[in-house]
This record gives structure tokens, sequence and C-alpha cells, in this order.
């Protein structure tokens, strides 16, 4: 197929019937650029023989050096299949797991995924992370099995070897997508289990639920691959072979007389054909047959390749291109290399695009076909169903399943991701093609001008004077002219550098979209409901002004373009079911947002991001002076990438955050040569870590048995004060604040894990939690679905359940407050004898029946000082994880108690006016019930923040300390040569092997493992260094996990002096990484700068 015009391409939009937005996703390195690259090069934007070695899509410079895509790229691609002209906007994505972010932007505005999978590696672990984010995100796959000529020229297998093999990639894919199902059928049976007790009480319960009613025709139409089917398409991309075996069906149709549904039902299976009787038969692996697929397809494939690049049978290969009727041109057939010949059979005969374009077509949705339970995903807010949205918001429904282009239907954008592109790159730059005409006058000039120079060097002598001095003074003002021209080019460069050029990379799902219509921003917490009400009947997105409403902003438009990959194309109007790129949108949008001309439409909920940003940088310019474009730079690239965060940290550093070290590294790159243009000094990473406690330990380390000989925990840097007091024996620390006027008791107890867990992944739901609780103290209703509410109930039963035992008696119900931030995984606990508080979870009682407690005088003020401990741990001032603070005594002698104020510092001025009445008698009054509020700003709150946090430290000091590292899994896919190696590697660098299994009928095994992320810098290198690159690791953040050994230990029994000496100067890890947070945060750190001083230099010199 030739190049396709713009204007064709401008038609087809027009017809949301026969536009497919797709993309394709995949694990590193197997194949997914290659494959768009064949697609590419279908109609005609790149040569076909450039197919797989020029990444098309893979514009950065950085990628096509590492060899790996960083960045979603889109393309719009024109295709003819069966009379009908379709157009697809296919998005390339990485599949590297640090910029697994770019993968969700590409799912989130695409109907259908085209997941490849290599046929040697299998299933890999990204592969499982791109199919449960086209799940949730609710869009159809299909599967390109990908390398399958690595099993003929690397493996060396049989053609009946092969298809075993292809048998079992089948079964894992589908093994996959069979528990995600699986999982959500699970979930909707216990929703609707839930639902059971209230229809019944409505009077409905006769009616019974089937809750596999209508799951079943999801599972066999969209769910499974299977070749007969027609979703699956077998491929050599490299080699620029593809088939679906209705192809095959087809042409062994025409030859054997068989009909082709026949075939299609048979050539994948336990079939086979019986030359007699030219049946085919059931029972192929019984009877020790070759199969119909092995017969027909994949022996014709194996003899190819033997012919062509195995034995180079030049008359065989004569044979196979007479017999396809393909041409094969002579250089091709002259080509020293095998594999030009093999493409140039291989493409004419079966092109991996029209197998793959065709099967996109006939199995993936266009705009028209999304379901309604998509739509009603993306349109719920927050936590909130979708029944709870307001009537005008549910009716945009329909808008969005008929996907309207109508003049009155409301415009409706989703922007995925912002991206950068030069200014130069954009078409209304982008230097045009000079006309004819404009040729002929630019040759007239230079024959002009040139005639001139000639008449000017053939002047006569005797005019040589004047001559020269016009000579100078042409020169002069050419100088002029050119120094004029210089600094127009340096303001112009200024300005560029100033302006750096942001495109939103969107899809229209409804509406027709132009430049200059101006729309509603609808910011992430953007309501509805709250935005019908405070705008006025009638107001729309063309408004000249809208009042103030709580995250909706008006914009105007820029320009609409096109994305063709590395270039951009201009577009008049966009209708919907189009993915497209978006101008003007810098200073409304930071990374991603919700377009629309109605204010009924809610924001959609947030996308997806498997990857945890976790390594941190701090940054700074060499100069100070380029502090400002430093700043600039950084904010320039928090909107460029999804899943990259920047932060200034309090010590006044700026940090970036990123998802891993080849992330890091692209970022910094952009820093330096795209957004900053500075020189710039990066940090070391910066080595997150929690602290915690744990119980005391049992044994010694050397595992013999403490006893009732247990030491008590030492404790570093405490400043002792006469005001404190400590029981040592219990961990119960008590403080008096230096006024003495409060007086705090608080106890750190280790919190069980699962609990730590559960906290940590509920961090939305409790900071949810804690905003209901403040609403409800300040009096206002906050309105919350009942989804949420189910959701707070089902934590408070869960933490029930996992605080067991007489220690935890009625725990959760004590709750104080969650720390730090409100949200964290630690718990301030109330076990103050006298002070009964409102509950934390009074949001779920009902408003008649929540208990009338109040709160204390200065509660806030214990809940700061706890949130300011656990914050900022003692030990490294990281923060803390896993810790329960029991406040077990809570006195205050101030006027935050109205009678004690009354009793003993109004003592004096209430008696001395003795019976009198009238005014004196009011005055004192009003007096007194001033002094009686409490002053929650003043001296007493300051002090007793102060004593709770300290207070909270020393408990934490009295038990004994541990650091948690955050640690990454590792999956490892290496041969048994380099397994020694391999295993060398992660345990130099601290890691341990969690499993290790061989990958059937490969000899490639995979390592499943767990390493400190402090330890995983430079790994991914020294893997590939010491293995000579035939293992890669994928690192994916997974949990934070307690460090065993104690940062404080010192020998205390005598098993332990004698095993490691009076000095244990053994490396102890834990203190190593203690101190070298310590270090770089300006902190003391406990160390000997000389050893041993033994030798003494000035005896002597040069001794």
């Amino acid at each position: 197929m030739g190049h396709t015009s713009l204007d064709k391409i401008k038609t087809l939009q027009r017809n949301p019937a026969n536009i497919r937005n797709l993309c394709i996703l995949a694990h590193v390195d197997h194949g997914k650029t290659t494959l768009a690259d064949c697609l590419v090069a279908s109609n005609g934007i790149i040569s076909s023989r450039l197919a797989g070695k020029l990444r098309y899509l893979d514009s950065r410079e950085d990628e096509q050096l590492r060899g790996i895509t960083m960045k979603s790229s889109a393309i719009s691609l024109h295709f003819s299949h069966r009379e009908q002209d379709y157009l697809l906007n296919l998005i390339d994505s990485p599949g590297h797991v640090d910029f697994s972010s770019e993968v969700s932007t590409a799912v989130r505005l695409c109907d259908g995924a085209v997941v490849v999978v290599d046929a040697v590696e299998g299933v890999c672990p990204q592969t499982q992370v791109v199919l449960r984010q086209a799940w949730l995100e609710n869009i159809r796959p299909v599967l390109v099995i990908n390398k399958i000529d690595r099993l003929i020229l690397e493996l060396k297998m049989t053609s009946q070897e092969a298809y075993l093999h292809l048998q079992k990639i089948l079964e894992q894919v589908n093994a996959v997508t069979g528990s995600l199902f699986t999982s959500k059928v699970l979930e909707e049976r216990a929703e609707k289990e839930r639902d059971e007790p209230e229809r019944e009480a409505s009077g409905e319960g006769e009616t019974l639920y089937d809750w596999s009613a209508g799951l079943e025709e999801a599972d066999d139409s969209n769910l499974y691959f299977s070749p007969d089917q027609g979703n699956v398409v077998f491929a050599s991309a490299i080699d620029g072979w593809g088939f679906r075996i209705q192809q095959f069906a087809q042409i062994y149709s025409e030859r054997m007389g068989i009909r082709a549904c026949v075939l299609l039902k048979t050539l994948w299976g336990d079939f086979y054909l019986n030359n007699k009787t030219k049946k085919i038969i059931k029972g192929a692996q019984s009877k020790g047959r070759k199969p119909l697929f092995v017969q027909l397809v994949l022996d014709n494939i194996w003899s190819l390749y033997d012919a062509v690049v195995t034995n180079r049978d030049k008359d065989r290969v004569d044979k196979v291109v007479t017999s396809l009727g393909v041409k094969v041109l002579a250089r091709d057939e002259r080509h020293c290399d095998p594999k030009v010949l093999l493409s140039s059979i291989c493409s004419q005969w079966l092109p991996v695009s029209q197998a793959v374009l065709s099967m996109v077509c006939e199995k993936l949705p266009s705009p028209l076909e999304v379901s309604a339970e998509r739509v009603e995903r993306l349109m719920s807010v927050g936590a909130r169903r979708f029944d709870s949205l307001p009537e005008r918001t549910q009716r945009l429904k329909e808008v969005f399943l008929r996907c309207s282009s109508e003049v009155d239907a409301p415009v409706i954008v989703f922007v995925s991701k912002m991206f950068a592109v030069d200014s130069k790159a954009l078409p209304q730059n982008r230097q045009r093609p000079l006309t004819q005409e404009e040729i002929a006058q630019r040759r007239e000039l230079a024959r002009q001008r040139h005639a001139e120079r000639v008449k000017a060097e053939a002047g006569p002598p005797d005019d040589h004077t004047s001559a020269t001095d016009t000579d100078v003074e042409s020169k002069m003002a050419a100088l002029e002219v050119k120094e004029q021209r210089e600094q127009k080019e340096q303001n112009a460069e200024e300005e560029q550098e100033e302006r750096e050029k942001f495109v939103a990379f969107a899809r229209v799902y409804s509406g027709v979209l132009r430049p200059g219509q101006r729309v509603y921003v609808l910011g992430p917490k953007y309501d509805p409901a709250q935005g019908l009400s405070a705008l006025p009947e009638g107001c729309d997105s063309q408004s000249d002004s809208i009042p103030d409403t709580p995250h909706l902003s008006l914009c105007t438009l820029g320009g609409l373009y096109l994305l063709m990959g590395r270039e951009l194309e201009e577009l008049e109007e966009v209708p919907s079911g189009n993915v497209l790129g978006i101008g003007g949108l810098e200073e409304f949008v930071l990374k991603s947002a919700t377009l629309s001309t109605s204010p009924a439409c809610p924001p959609f909920t947030p996308l997806n991001f498997e990857a945890t940003p976790i390594v941190r940088v701090a940054i700074e310019p060499r100069h100070p002076s380029d502090m400002p474009r430093l700043v600039r730079g950084m904010r320039l690239l928090n909107q460029a990438d999804p899943c990259a965060e920047v932060l200034i940290q309090e010590t006044g550093e700026h940090v970036l955050v990123t998802a891993g070290e080849v992330h890091l590294q692209r970022c910094i790159d952009d820093l330096r040569q795209r957004f900053a243009k500075i020189e710039m000094s990066v940090s070391k990473p910066i080595i997150p870590f929690r602290e915690t406690v744990v119980r005391p330990p049992k044994v010694d380390m050397v595992n013999e048995d403490l006893g009732r000989q247990q030491k008590v925990a030492i404790i570093h840097q405490v400043k002792e004060d006469t005001s404190q007091g400590r029981s040592s024996d219990s961990g119960l620390v008590t403080l008096t604040t230096p006024n003495r006027l409060a007086t705090v008791s608080v106890r750190a107890i280790p919190l069980p894990q699962e609990v730590t867990r559960l906290l940590d992944s509920s961090a939305e739901l409790v900071r949810t939690l804690e905003q209901v609780n403040m609403s409800l103290r300040e009096g206002r209703d906050l309105e919350v679905s009942p989804r949420t509410m189910e959701q707070i109930s089902e934590l408070k039963q869960r933490l029930e359940a996992l605080l067991q035992g007489h220690r935890w008696r009625n725990a959760v119900d004590r709750i104080w407050a969650f720390g730090p931030r409100r949200c964290g995984p630690n718990i301030l606990l109330n076990s103050v004898e006298s002070y009964s508080r409102p509950s934390l979870w009074q949001c779920l009682s009902r408003h008649g029946d929540r208990p009338q407690n109040t709160l204390r005088d200065f509660d806030n003020s214990i809940v700061s000082g706890f949130q300011l401990a656990t914050l900022a741990g003692p030990m490294c001032e990281e923060p803390l994880m896993g810790v329960c603070f029991s406040v077990e005594r809570w006195d205050v002698q101030t006027s935050s108690t109205p009678h004690q104020d009354s009793a003993e510092d109004d003592g004096v001025s209430r008696d001395a006016p003795g019976d009198g009445d009238g005014p004196g008698e009011a005055a004192a009054a009003g007096q007194a019930k001033r002094r009686a509020e409490p002053d929650c700003y003043g001296p007493v709150s300051g002090q007793l923040i102060a004593a709770t946090k300290e207070a909270c430290r020393q408990a934490f000091q009295a038990q004994p300390q541990r650091l948690m590292a955050a640690m990454y899994t590792c999956e490892i896919m290496a041969t048994a040569e380099v397994l020694g190696r391999v295993y060398g590697v992660l345990g130099k660098r601290e890691g341990r092997v969690v499993q290790e299994e061989m990958k059937e009928g490969t000899d490639m095994f995979i390592i499943n493992a767990i390493l400190p992320v402090a330890e995983s810098f430079g790994f991914a290198d020294e893997i590939r260094k010491r293995t000579s690159g035939l293992a890669s690791p994928q690192l994916v953040f997974s949990h934070w996990e307690v460090i065993s050994s104690d940062p404080f230990w010192v020998p205390t029994t005598e098993e332990e002096y004698l095993h490691f000496g009076e000095k244990a100067d053994s490396e102890n890890q834990t203190l190593k990484y203690m101190n070298a947070v310590r270090r770089r945060k300006g902190l003391y750190v406990e160390e000997k700068i000389v050893e041993h001083g033994e030798k003494q230099r000035t005896l002597g010199k040069n001794k």
C-alpha cells in the first residue's frame, strides 16, 4: 500500500465505525517496535527493508542507543480490508518496567491492545502487568506470538516440538487472563451478597441472583486467546512474516476441497489428516500422528528456513519461489546474508502487516462499541458510584456510548499525558517547501547580486579612491546588518528557551474539537454536583467569565495535531473517537486532565500506575546563578513525565523522584539537554528507609538463649532532663512540660506486620476517613458514597481481626490518630482512663447513635506531637513505620480545663469582690469566661507538642530499634551456564533467592529474588557484565522489610565477647546504612576517626 495522504486520513476520521484505537503491549525486548515498523512500512512511510532496523517510533536518541522504547508514540495508519477503509490509531508503548506509567497513558486512550509475547521467553513479569492494565481499563486484547524464527534457528526445535511449545505459551497467557476474570467474578459475587440483606428488607428477596449469568458469553467471545477464534497471530516481525490460521484455512480449502469452516475449527487442536481417506480425524496425539497445524502450516515454514537459511539450497529456493508465485529481485538472491532473501520471500507470501491489521479490524472494537461498564468506571468520581452522580451527569453516558459528532453533542476529551516537542517540529513553524515562483524569484535575485559583484571588481583604475570608499561603506552596512541579524537570532533563541512547547496526548470521546474552542478543564477533585450548583443556569464554556468554582477553569484550545510518529500534522477539526495532540494547554494541565464543554461532565478516574517512584536524587546547578533555570527545567520535566515527581525538601534541596535507574538517567539527560540546559551536579541516589521497633529478641547474636539476663536496650543521644521520669522495665516514658503544667506518659509497641501492610496499602482510605472526621468536628456533613463507607467499615473489621489478644483489647475503638501526615502506618492509641474522646470511626454510626463525647482541650497538641515524632524518627530522621504509641497518662493543670482554671488561677480574683453585685461581678464573670476558653496557640500548646514528640521518641528508643529497607522483587531469566554468576552477584548485594524454576522446553531458568533498593544501583549493569549479556533483571518495588541486625548492638554476654571480640569491629550493615543517612542529613555520626593511634609520626621524619 502506498503512502496515504493527509486528506484521506481526515476523511476517515469522520467515520467512527471504521476507526480502531489500539496500543502494542509487551515485555521489554519482545519485539513491539519491530512489529510497529512492519505496520508503518505497510503505509509506505518507511521502506519495508528498514522495518525492524530503523525503529521509526523510537524518535529519541537514547531510545536508539539503548535499543528500548522509553515513551509512548502514536501514528495513524490507513488499511483496506474487505473493501472497506479503516483508520488505525496505533500507539507503541514501552516494555521496560521503569516506564510502565507510559503504558498506562496509552491504554487509557485505546479500545483494544495487541499483546506481543516472545515465542522463546513466553509470559514474563511485564507481560502479566500489561495484561492486568488492559483488564483494569476494560479494553479487548489480541495476541501476537513473535520471534518464532528463534525456535528454528536458536533452539533448533522440530515443527512438532514447536507446536507443543506454542500450545504451552497460549496456556500461560490464558491462565493470566483467567485469573483476572475469576477475581472479577468473585468481587461481583461478594458485592451481590452484600446487597442481599437490603433487597430482602425491601421485599425483593424472592428473586434469585445467578452470579455466573452473562459472564460465560464474555468468557467465550472476548476473554481467551485461541487461533481458531482469529485473535492469535504467529509471527516473526524481524523476518517480516506472520499469519492467522484463517489464511491457511482459505489456501487449503481451495487445494483440498475441504470447507474452510471445517479447516478453521481443526487446524489448531488434536486433529490429523488421514491421507488415504482424505478426512480430518481427531486423536493425533494418541495415535502418534502429526497434528494438522504441524502438517499443513509449520512444516512449510520449517522447510523454507531449511532451504534458505540453514542449507542455502538454491534449487529448492527456486522451487519454493515458483510454487508460491512470488517475485525475488536478483540482488536479494545474490546477497551474502540469507535473511535478506528470506525476508523478501516471506514479506510477499505471509506479510505480517496484513495478518495483524486484518485481525485488528475484525477483532478489536470501534469507538462506537465501547461498553457501558467501561463508561461507568471512567465516570465514577473517586469512590462514588455511578448511580450517585447528578442526573445530568448520568445522561452523558448515552453521549459516550453514541460517540456522537453532532453539532449539539458536548465535547468530552481526556488528556492522558503532556509531552514536550521542539517548537521547530510544530507544523506552523516547520520550513515549508518553496513554490516554483519563489524559486524563480530567488534565482533572479542571486543573478543580479552576482552581476553587481562582477561589475564592482572590474571597475576603472582612476575611480579607485571612490570605489574604495564605497566598498568600505558597503562593508560597514553589511556588518551592521549582520550584527542586527545575530541579535535577532539570539533574542529568538532566548524566546524559544523561555517557551517550551507542550502538546497534550488526548482522545475525543464525544463532540467535535476545533482550534480556538473554549472548554472547561476539570481537575481530579472536581465534583459535578458542586459545579452545577455553583454555575448559573445556561452558563457554558463559551461564556467570557464563570463564577469561581473549585477545580474548574476555562481554557482556549491551541492547535490540533495528527500524531504521525516523529512528525505532527495540523488539523482543522477532530471528530469523536480519534486520538490527537492538542497545543496551548501547558498553563492549564499538569499531567492529565478531562476537558469538556459541559460542567456536568465528571473528571475521569485517575490512571493506574504500576510503578512506584522510589529512586531519589538531589540536584543542584554547578553555578548558583543558574538556579532559576534549574527550577524552571524541573517544573517542565515534572509536566512532561507522567511518573517523575519533583520535590523541594525542608532542607531546600531540589529532589527528583523516579521509578528506577534507567528512568532516572533519562530524566537527568532531559534536564541537561532539553529543559534546563545547564551544567548541574546530581547526588548519589537518596535511599529511603523507615524506622521501627520490634519485640525484644529471645536469643543473642550467637543464638544463645538470653533467659532472664536480657539487658536493657541502650539509649543513644538522649539528654537527661530533671523533668522526665522513665520506667525502663516496661518501656513507659513520662515527660513533663518545662512549665510543669502538663505531664504525658507514652509507651511504644510494635504493630503486627499484617496491620502495618494493611495501613500502608489503605493510605488513601485513611485520608478520606480523616477528612470525614474533620468535617464532623466542624459541624458540617461531608457527602460520602456508600461504597467508601463500606470500605471504611471493612478496614475497621480487618483491623479488629488482626489486633487480637489482651494487649490489643478494644484497641481499634481507642485509635486516636494515624501518622505521619494523618494517614501513615503508625497508630496513636488512647489509653488514658479518664479521657473518653469521640471515636475515629464515628462516621460509621448513624447521626442519632453517635456518642456525645467531647474533645478535651489541647487534644490536637497531642496529635501534632505524634505526627512530628512519626515523621522523623530518632535513628536517622526517617519516617516511622509499624509503631503504636499508647498514651497512658495525660494530666494538664492549666486554664484548658474550666473548673481547674476557676479553682486555682482565678481563686483570689473571685473571692475579692465578696458578695458584691452589678457591673463588677459581670466583668469578673466575663474575664473568667475568656480565661476558661482554651488557648490552643499559646505556650502550653507548643510545650505540650514538644513534650509529646520527645516522649514518643524516647519511648521508641526504650524498645529494640530496627531499620526497614525498601525492597525490590527481581526476576532474572538466565541460562544454566551463567546461573552461578547470577547467584554470586545477588549474594554480594545482600539479595536472597525466593524461587528458581526451569522454563519448560527451554534451557532458561527463572530466578525470583528479593533485593534491597540500597544495593540495586548498578545491579543490572553488573549482572550483564558478569553473564556476558545472557541475563537481564527486572526490578519492581515490592515492600518494606525489617533489617534483622541491631544498629546499636554491642557484645553483652560472655559468648558474644568470645565470638566477636571485645571491639566487635565486624561490619554492621544496618549501622552503615544509618550513618550514611545521618551523614547526608548533617546529623551527628558517632564514629572513631583514629582507630589505632600506636605509631607516632613526630618521632622521626617521614615515618
